[in-house]
C-alpha cells in the first residue's frame, strides 16, 4: 500500500530534534556570543533586525532603546524568557551559523529521523520545515546535523514570518505556497495547539510524543517516524 500523503510538513523541538538541545546548547551558546551581534551590524538585514527590535520594544512595554547595548541587553532578555520575535530568531542564526561552522555546534537528530527522510522523499513525498526559529537557523540545524548533511531531503523551510505556529491562517498560506491541496499535507509537531492549527486549515495531523509519559486527545499520534510511516499509509 502506498502513501496517502504528497507532502509532510515538520516541525523541528521535540519532533525531529530534542527539546534539550535548543534550551541547553543553542539558547546558552547564542547569549554566550551576544555581543558578537554588533560585528554583523554592517548587513542590511542586521539593520533591518536593529529596528524591529527598537520597535517592539516600544510597542510592547514602552521602552525606548537608543544603543546598541541596550538593544544587546533586550535581546539577552527575549532569549531568557523564549520570545519567538522574528529579529531574535534572525539573530539567534547569525550567531549559531558561526558555532556550527567552527564545528562548536551539531545539529541534534533523533536517529529515527534521517532515515524516515530519506525513505520518504525516494517514495515521491516532498518535506518541508516549518519552525519558530528563522529559516537560517532550521537549515543550519539540517545542514550540520550530528548524522550529516539532511538538506538535501528538504524542499521547503517555513518561519514566523509567515505567521505563527498556533495560527491557522499561517497553515493556508504554506497551502498557498506549496500549491497542492491541504489534505495531502501531512504535518507533525509535539504541540497539541499547532496541530489543531493546522487541522482547521485543512492539512491532516499526526502528534508526535518523544516522551512516553505524554498523552495525547489527536486521532493519530505516534512516539516516533517509524510510527509515522506506519500511518502516513493509512491517513
Amino acid at each position: 500500500m502506498g502513501y496517502k500523503c504528497r507532502f509532510l510538513l515538520s516541525d523541528i523541538e521535540g519532533t525531529t530534534s530534542s527539546i534539550s538541545f535548543v534550551n541547553d546548547e543553542l539558547f546558552p551558546y547564542f547569549r554566550k556570543n551576544i555581543d558578537q551581534v554588533t560585528l554583523f551590524a554592517h548587513l542590511p538585514q542586521v539593520k533591518n533586525a536593529f529596528n524591529e527590535i527598537i520597535a517592539i520594544s516600544q510597542r510592547e512595554d514602552g521602552t525606548i532603546l537608543t544603543t546598541s547595548e541596550e538593544v544587546k541587553q533586550k535581546l539577552l532578555q527575549w532569549s531568557l524568557a523564549d520570545k519567538k520575535y522574528t529579529p531574535l530568531k534572525m539573530l539567534q542564526g547569525l550567531i549559531w551559523e558561526k558555532g556550527y561552522k567552527l564545528g562548536e555546534l551539531k545539529g541534534h537528530m533523533y536517529d529515527d529521523v534521517a532515515p524516515s527522510f530519506e525513505k520518504w522523499k525516494l517514495n515521491g513525498i516532498d518535506l518541508g520545515i516549518y519552525s519558530s526559529g528563522s529559516v537560517a537557523a532550521q537549515e543550519l540545524i539540517f545542514k550540520y546535523a550530528s548524522c550529516g548533511d539532511m538538506t538535501k531531503w528538504i524542499s521547503h523551510y517555513f518561519d514566523t514570518r509567515i505567521g505563527g505556529k498556533r495560527e491557522s491562517r499561517s497553515y493556508e498560506q504554506i497551502v498557498n505556497v506549496l500549491g497542492i491541496n491541504p489534505d495531502e499535507i501531512v504535518f507533525l509537531s509535539d504541540i497539541e495547539e499547532e496541530l489543531s492549527a493546522a487541522n482547521q486549515a485543512g492539512l491532516k495531523i499526526i502528534h508526535l510524543l518523544r516522551n512516553d509519559n505524554d498523552k495525547s486527545s489527536s486521532s493519530y499520534f505516534a512516539r516516533d517516524f517509524l510510527e509515522v510511516d506506519k500511518l502516513l499509509h493509512q491517513i
